[in-house]
């Protein structure tokens, strides 16, 4: 007969602990598969309870498959496949990785200036009006849409209709989209993409199983020549400021990149990136604005100039591919909640962008003059060379050193100073991109740079 302790059982429902242990016998293998329970009426006087418990435990592992009824002969116990028994000390879970505290850090992009309080202003009107509980279109909320276009077409002089805009959350997710449309298993695609380029561009696509084939730069962009031996049917490219060499493609290079994509019926992914923060002269035009045939799919994200936490960016597709991408990718659900969507479409419809990236232009220009002076006139004066383009956030300082570049990095890294070299962005090594510096100053505090060039010195150069 089973004989269990009741009076151990607590809080938990009569029925439920009788359950309870009844499960474990059954798991532990103390009740073997098709051995007989007693009857409910026998179990309940010998624990002296009521048939009714008795019976809703029963009741609750025969439901779960613990259990079989066998007419005019009761109650059963399945035939199950028990779990292997766990070790006796469980090996102990890895400790989660801590952030590194940094005392200077070379690699940080992102711009650390927030427009807080409008935001908030902006976020109250929103969550008063209501609204938020309404279906988000695929493409993100049309008021958004609304807004980008009329943004693209004031400042960037691009034509783009609200239809053509795709919203989701960050340039990541768009290259995963793209992927999926345009390299698919059934058209097997291949990329070419920048190299040295963003390695995530490389990891998305890599991912996702798409081929690409990295491509050099020159003087005026990617190799044209390099493309045409690719093979390739989509470019991803970065035309107005490369990252991280700072290269600007030239007017007839985007053009002659233009006419390998009509001739060979491929498509360019202008990817957008840093070009708002341009410090000198007029913005430079994109390859969307001069693109007659359709060929061009343009990205551009708000990380650099709101913050890389809102997750918000979007791409314009040509005319002529929009119809199969909603044919194709409709079933996606936008991935950008609606309160943000409704929120930076009145950031931008009410002239806050214009003035917060006005903003940001005086405050890093400044701050970038800042940097480089101090790099000119400091402890690193005769050991570095600046080699320094007027926009975004970073520049490439190139080192008189023997070390190679993981030496460096890990004597730097001993010292609390983070770095990133160029030989990091490269998918194919080469001498030519040793002992080079990817110096993104965005975080860089003009009150402390003092303090921060003599350590940096000393984390490369010990023996100076």
């Amino acid at each position: 007969m089973l004989t269990y302790n009741l009076e151990e059982r607590g809080n938990v429902p009569l029925y439920e602990y009788l359950y309870r242990r009844i499960r474990e016998d059954i798991l532990s293998g103390a009740l073997e598969s098709g051995t007989r329970l007693p009857s409910k009426r026998g179990l309940a006087a010998h624990l002296q309870i009521s048939v009714i418990t008795v019976e809703n435990a029963y009741a609750q592992l025969e439901a779960e498959g613990y259990l079989q009824t066998r007419p005019r002969q009761g109650f059963y116990v399945a035939r199950i496949d028990r779990p292997p028994a766990p070790p006796a000390v469980p090996a102990p879970l890895p400790p989660e990785a801590a952030p590194q505290e940094w005392r200077l850090d070379l690699r940080r992009t992102q711009v650390d200036r927030f427009p807080a309080s409008v935001w908030a202003k902006l976020t109250r009107q929103v969550l008063s009006e209501g609204g938020l509980l309404a279906p988000v279109p695929h493409q993100g909320l049309p008021a958004l849409r609304e807004a980008i276009a009329r943004d693209l077409r004031d400042f960037k002089g691009m034509s783009a209709s609200p239809e053509q805009i795709v919203v989701g959350a960050g340039a990541e997710y768009l290259y995963l989209l793209l992927a999926q449309f345009l390299g698919n298993r059934t058209r097997n695609a291949v990329f070419a993409l920048e190299d040295p380029g963003y390695p995530k561009i490389r990891q998305v696509y890599g991912q996702w199983g798409a081929v690409w084939k990295p491509l050099p730069l020159d003087a005026e962009g990617v190799s044209l020549t390099a493309l045409r031996e690719s093979g390739a049917d989509v470019l991803h490219i970065s035309p107005a400021h490369h990252y991280p060499t700072g290269t600007v493609t030239t007017i007839a290079r985007r053009q002659a990149l233009l006419r390998w994509a009509e001739e060979t019926g491929g498509v360019m992914i202008e990817d957008d990136y840093d070009s708002e923060l341009r410090y000198s002269g007029r913005p430079i035009p994109t390859l969307q604005s001069i693109d007659a045939n359709g060929r061009v799919i343009y990205i551009n994200s708000f990380s650099q100039t709101i913050s890389p936490s809102l997750r918000m960016a979007f791409m314009v597709l040509p005319r002529r591919l929009l119809e199969r991408w909603r044919q194709e990718l409709g079933f996606y659900a936008c991935t950008v909640p609606a309160l943000e969507q409704q929120v930076l479409a009145r950031f931008l419809s009410g002239g806050w962008y214009e003035q917060h990236l006005a903003r940001l232009r005086k405050e890093y220009r400044t701050r970038r003059a800042a940097v480089l002076e101090a790099f000119r006139t400091g402890p690193l004066a005769d050991r570095a060379a600046i080699l320094e383009r007027d926009a975004g956030l970073h520049f490439l300082l190139r080192l008189d050193v023997q070390e190679d570049d993981e030496a460096l990095r890990k004597r730097a890294e001993g010292m609390g100073v983070r770095l990133g070299f160029l030989s990091d962005y490269a998918a194919r090594p080469s001498p030519a991109y040793a002992h080079t510096l990817v110096v993104n100053y965005a975080a860089l505090d003009p009150a402390l740079l003092d303090g921060a060039m003599e350590l940096l010195a000393q984390a490369l150069f010990p023996d100076r």
